[in-house]
């Protein structure tokens, strides 16, 4: 198996980032999965790596990225070492990373074009990057399936009333990150740009419109994106099938670290679903 770890890509506003890909070198042209993180995610976390070999093992191509502006360095692309830059992420700069990975796909500067099949390109998105997917797949007709994890059916996901007069009066607000225990800073610059952007941001609206085939698939026991964002996203969806995992959290079992060598029980279900759906 073909492993590249942590390519350099030039991302939104010129920021560096880095991308993982995970294919067998054999010269047969092989279906593309491109995946997304979410809010407060990035390449590394959990079990993504064993995921990433388990669909190399089945002769897929498996590509896997930072965002921009997730708060990772090239340096240290695990965790959050950049506020700042985490800061400064808005919703349209992680459309246009993923563009870039795709155009760059598109360039075969990641793979030679004997290995890879570009008539069948799937996104995979889990949670916020579910939004992001379900948003380009049908803005992109390079695009051929969407699978989201956990996805989330809306970006609007601020604050109301007194809590947004004073994220904008102060210019930034911080949620902490339960598992590393920073105080992670938002910029009212978020907000700002949802509302500039709402047409192109409209998760609905591409939902409605989306022609490809979609696989939803959302643990019922999600505690981060309720179960009922699934059922949201299935109802406007008329190319979508819904498949709910009942005893599976947001992370499919997984957590970070991830020690073991065998994927967690939930999290390997929602692959071979993904499987039987894209093959």
């Amino acid at each position: 198996m073909t492993i590249v770890k942590n390519k350099i890509y030039t991302g939104s506003n010129n920021r560096l980032s880095v991308y993982d890909l995970f294919y067998n070198k054999n010269k047969i042209q092989k279906k593309v999965l491109i995946f997304c993180h979410g809010f407060k995610g990035f390449k590394d976390h959990g079990c993504f790596d064993l995921m990433a070999k388990w669909f190399a093992e089945k002769n897929f191509v498996f590509i896997k990225f930072n965002f921009s502006h997730n708060g990772g360095t090239i340096e240290n692309p695990i965790d959050f070492p950049d506020l700042e830059a985490f800061s400064n992420n808005t919703y349209t700069k992680e459309l246009y990373d993923l563009n870039v990975i795709l155009d760059e796909l598109f360039a075969f500067k990641y793979i030679n074009e004997q290995e890879i099949d570009l008539q069948n390109i799937a996104l995979i998105g889990h949670s916020r990057g579910g939004g992001i997917s379900i948003l380009k797949a049908q803005q992109d007709a390079r695009i051929s399936h969407l699978i989201t994890l956990g996805a989330v059916s809306t970006l609007n996901r601020f604050p109301e009333g007194e809590k947004l007069k004073l994220w904008k009066k102060e210019g930034i607000t911080y949620i902490e990150n339960l598992r590393t225990h920073q105080q992670m800073p938002l910029k009212y610059d978020l907000y700002k740009n949802y509302i500039e952007n709402k047409e192109i941001l409209d998760i609905k609206k591409s939902a409605e419109n989306l022609n490809k085939p979609y696989l939803i698939l959302h643990g019922m026991e999600d505690e981060t994106v309720d179960f009922q964002e699934a059922i949201v996203l299935n109802s406007w969806c008329k190319t979508a099938t819904l498949f709910s995992l009942e005893n599976a959290n947001h992370a499919f079992g997984s957590s970070h670290p991830w020690e073991k060598e065998h994927l967690p029980v939930d999290f390997k279900k929602a692959l071979e679903t993904i499987i039987s759906f894209i093959s």
